[in-house]
């Protein structure tokens, strides 16, 4: 048995799949025997991250309140590889995306003087994140393809990638019902607005979907459900817990995520184990690592006549629904914590 502190950081008053793998990591880690706990460091507001970096930095997690050492940490969110011990593991999640690729759309909304401003903590940032990753890190993992490819990109950094299984829930099928679900927070990046502009055209007017999550674009995209005379065919559940969660995935016919440039998608390999194909889109990122066309799902174009196609195709076939989850939950049973921690533990 060891001793393992998993770190990332969290703003108070949100959610996120982050969070989720990361209890799930340590949820896993005991269910394997070892002594696992979280520890949540902070991010700050825009602005004053480079405390925050600090802080974790400062934070001692040499040994335990009880006196006895802390043999691991895995590090997964930014500033959290801030952290000293030495055995540290990033299993990265994502850096400052503000900073990285979503840095042309952030930067373009800036005036002259605020631009100026994010250069300079832009390339404060890189150094930081460059000398903590390489440097105060043993060993450097990603958890999609396309995180590591961002490593590669922004720091010539190389990884190895481990998929993050599903966390150790009680997944379960319980038929192919008459509608699609989507998971997820209700951001741009998303593209929820996608899936209601997809479901507006006549392709796929038999098609239903529960929508499940909260967000800043929750009155916007309410207003173009109404304004595509969509209400009888587009239900909002809001944020769930995690049984009704668990009962949306067992009975739904499939999952529709078509989120730009998904780090991961915790919710595709969470379809997987309740034995739903996953929809997504070719530039999503991490769900498109892990959908293979036509065969656990369908990665189609980020348009909406595109997935229309894809998502009536899967209402009116119940049988392709069920050939296609049937190939997932096999998929995603190869995806085990065991097999990841013979990785990611140095103990």
């Amino acid at each position: 048995m060891a001793r393992i502190i998993v770190v990332t950081s969290h703003p108070p008053f949100s959610e996120g799949g982050h969070l989720v793998i990361a209890n799930a990591l340590v949820a896993a880690l005991g269910a394997v025997g070892h002594d696992a706990a979280l520890l949540q460091t902070p991010q700050n507001r825009f602005g004053r991250q480079a405390s925050a970096y600090l802080a974790t930095w400062l934070t001692d997690v040499g040994q335990a309140h009880d006196g006895k050492p802390v043999d691991q940490v895995i590090s997964l969110r930014f500033p959290s590889y801030a952290i000293r011990h030495p055995a540290h593991v990033c299993w990265l999640n994502h850096r400052m995306r503000e900073y990285y690729d979503q840095w042309p759309h952030f930067s373009a909304s800036l005036s002259f003087r605020g631009r100026l401003k994010e250069i300079v903590r832009r390339r404060f940032i890189h150094t930081a994140d460059r000398y903590l990753l390489t440097q105060n890190v043993t060993r450097l993992f990603a958890q999609s393809r396309t995180i590591g490819a961002r490593l590669q990109k922004w720091g010539e950094m190389a990884s190895t990638v481990i998929h993050p299984p599903p966390p150790p829930r009680a997944y379960r099928c319980e038929g192919y019902g008459d509608f699609v679900l989507v998971v997820s927070r209700l951001t741009q990046l998303k593209r929820v607005g996608l899936v209601v502009e997809a479901l507006g055209d006549p392709v796929a007017s038999g098609v239903k979907c529960v929508v499940v999550g909260d967000g800043e674009e929750q009155v916007r995209l309410r207003q173009l459900v109404s304004e595509r005379g969509l209400d009888a065919r587009v239900t909002f559940l809001g944020s769930v817990d995690d049984d009704e969660l668990l009962t949306q995935l067992a009975r739904c016919r499939a999952v529709c995520f078509p989120a730009q440039a998904e780090d991961y998608g915790l919710v595709t390999v969470e379809a997987f184990a309740s034995g739903k194909a996953v929809v997504t889109c070719t530039d999503s990122g991490g769900p498109a690592e892990l959908v293979r066309d036509e065969e656990n799902g369908f990665v189609t174009s980020p348009d909406a006549a595109s997935l229309a196609a894809k998502l009536a195709m899967l209402s009116d076939d119940r049988d392709l629904a069920e050939r296609l989850g049937a190939a997932a939950l096999a998929d995603v049973l190869e995806m085990t914590w065991e097999r990841a921690f013979e990785q990611l533990l140095l103990v």
